[in-house]
């Protein structure tokens, strides 16, 4: 007998609604189902698999959940059960964010147990077939468990928790850089008919022989650059006495890319220290900051850390920690130095500002921060490298459906409360197509757990400095909202201009308890900033109604900012916005005609400041449809 991976120790069962329990076992076997007091019978299927239900249940535990088959001695037990709140949280990267990276939250969020919030993440998988069984472990949030959460999912979790006082748990399938397109199912994905031709191709190719000779290409035949040696180690740049001074400085963390070098390539950075004499002797620990992608570290020309090989373009948000052995340890002049591989798109020491520090192990308080100016120089510069195209099939989490197959399908149908999404950056590139897409992803992950219309929260897209069109993007995402119970978190104001990965993941997932607990769970408070809802066309001026006002509309640091206005020629100028009660007017002298109106319609516009009383920041938005 075995259950599947979901009902293992420490999971957190839907409270309120029937629960689906199975598993598999011998066929046509009597099975039971037992939790406290709740018992639930049913018979397996000639192929063994079982489904038993039970019946709604109020929220507590612990409970010891047994699954057995009477007569034959079969049994399964899964201790610490509790019922309470289910989530499922999706989407690429920045929802596969993990709370360990960010190492200024440390401080401030889960150094201790919260037994409450648990968390169970879906191993990465990209089959062909449509999977029955996922690969998982509910962990109990701690000090180490959640470092291995999602940040936006925990963050979101912790909340709920503490307003709601009962256990939640969130099921996080989620895959960096993947398509919304590979998170639904081949039988949504085939009505819609921008991708349907892409369908038929992919099911025409994927399995043939072409397909297999060119995935199975020789490492060395990849069209990446590959790295040509370490010259730079050959001519000293690790050693402390090697002269740098004819090198130029950058501002650190970042990366190469936003400061000028907008190219794949190798560069060395070197930062120069004083050690304390207190410090001598003893070990270290240093404190790098992530670096995209792979990096040597070097301290006085002695190599202390590495980290990534080959063309592995999973560690290019990893946090870098390397001990530095205290014979290396002297008072005085010290010497960093990293040498930094990226094969392919952006690279550079990335920070965070706080995880990027210097001190004798077990003596923190006492770090040397070593954000700020690094001397650097180039050792290889690749040109701008184009991804080679990706070959659809099985193992690319980016062939149509194959998420949804193998991530999502051997998921349901867990009892589950909702869903918090965070995806779009990959599908920037096509942002008319997206308000379809996401709008089909809702109906179809709802029609599949037949559940109903469940919350479906997402996150619109943060401000982020990028050639893709991203206001059509977020503006597909606010569409979305036409679909029932969906909500929103709007993040234009705590995105990062040079990093398309933001830190902030608190703020982000507080956005998203707020909508979860006014509008699932109906507690007190406004779900999130203005969403624009309609206008007024007043002579020489427009007037602006919101939904969300939350006690009040406001400028944040001065009048209000971001707003353009334009006539019928299309021509949009900077325009003056003014608060008049529940509603916002906008004019320019420019302008004597005004008949649209637009505010931070940008990538990453700088100075958008409308916020509600509750302090949470109105969305992008147009009143046109140019």
């Amino acid at each position: 007998m075995k259950l599947a991976s979901l009902f293992s120790d420490h999971a957190v069962l839907q409270r309120e609604i029937s629960v689906p329990v199975w598993g598999w076992t011998r066929p046509l076997a009597p099975v039971t189902v037992t939790l406290g007091s709740f018992k639930a019978q049913s018979l397996s299927a000639a192929d063994g698999r079982f489904l038993v239900r039970l019946p709604p249940m109020k929220a507590g535990g612990p409970y010891t959940l047994e699954v057995s088959s009477p007569g034959s001695g079969e049994k399964v037990i899964a201790r610490d059960v509790w019922v309470g709140e289910v989530w499922l949280a999706s989407g690429q990267s920045n929802m596969e964010f993990t709370f360990g990276t960010l190492r200024d939250a440390n401080a401030a969020g889960a150094k201790t147990d919260i037994p409450g919030v648990r968390m169970a993440n879906v191993a990465h998988v990209a089959h062909a077939t449509r999977e029955s069984e996922a690969t998982l472990v509910w962990e109990v949030a701690g000090p180490k468990a959640t470092n291995g959460f999602s940040a936006v999912a925990f963050y979101f979790a912790k909340e709920l928790h503490a307003a709601l006082g009962i256990a939640v748990g969130i099921v996080n399938s989620s895959w960096g850089g993947t398509y919304i397109e590979a998170w639904t199912s081949r039988e949504t994905l085939i009505r819609n008919d921008d991708v349907a031709a892409v369908i038929a191709r992919y099911e025409a190719t994927s399995h043939s022989p072409y397909f297999w000779a060119q995935r199975d290409k020789p490492l060395e035949q990849s069209p990446l650059p590959a790295d040509k040696g370490n010259e730079g180690l050959g001519q000293g740049w690790a050693k402390e006495g090697f002269d740098d001074s004819s090198w130029a400085t950058m501002k650190i963390p970042g990366t190469w890319n936003s400061q000028g070098h907008r190219y794949s390539g190798i560069l060395w950075f070197r930062k120069t220290i004083e050690v304390p004499q207190a410090w001598a002797g003893k070990d270290l620990v240093l404190n790098l900051g992530a670096a995209d992608k792979q990096d040597i570290t070097y301290f006085n020309g002695v190599q202390v850390g590495a980290t990534g090989t080959g063309f592995e373009d999973v560690y290019w948000n990893k946090q870098r920690t390397y001990t530095i052995p205290g014979r290396l340890v002297k008072a005085g002049r010290s010497v960093i130095a990293v040498r930094v591989y990226s094969f392919i798109y952006d690279g550079g020491m990335i920070g965070p500002v706080s995880a990027m520090n210097l001190a004798p192990r077990g003596m923190e308080e006492m770090a040397v921060p070593l954000a700020g100016a690094w001397r650097y120089s180039v050792e290889q510069n690749f040109g701008v490298i184009t991804p080679p195209p990706a070959i659809p099939g099985p193992g690319n989490a980016n062939s149509p459906y194959t998420l949804f197959d193998s991530m999502i399908a051997p998921l349901i149908p867990y009892a589950l409360r909702g869903a918090i999404w965070y995806q779009g950056e990959s599908n920037a590139g096509a942002p008319q197509k997206y308000r379809r897409l996401m709008t089909e992803m809702i109906r179809d992950w709802r029609q599949v757990w037949g559940q109903g219309d469940f919350p479906f929260l997402m996150v619109q897209l943060a401000n982020f400095n990028t050639t893709d069109n991203w206001p059509l993007l977020r503006e597909a995402q606010l569409q979305s909202l036409c679909e029932p119970n969906t909500g929103m978190a709007v993040a234009i104001d705590i995105g990062d201009a040079l990093d398309i990965h933001p830190t902030n993941k608190l703020d982000v997932g507080k956005r998203l308890a707020a909508w979860a607990l006014t509008q699932t769970y109906g507690k007190d408070g406004v779900p999130s900033g203005p969403l624009y809802s309609a206008m007024v066309v007043e002579g020489d001026r427009i007037r602006l109604r919101f939904a969300h006002i939350g006690g009040g509309l406001r400028a944040r640091e001065g009048a209000l900012r971001s707003f353009i206005i334009a006539g019928e020629n299309r021509k949009f100028v900077p325009a003056e916005a003014v608060i008049e009660g529940d509603t916002i007017v906008v004019s320019s002298p420019k302008v004597i005609a005004p008949v649209a109106v637009r505010y931070a319609w940008e990538n990453n516009p700088e100075g958008c400041n409308l916020y509600n009383a509750a302090g949470l920041p109105a969305s992008p938005f147009r009143t046109d449809t140019w």
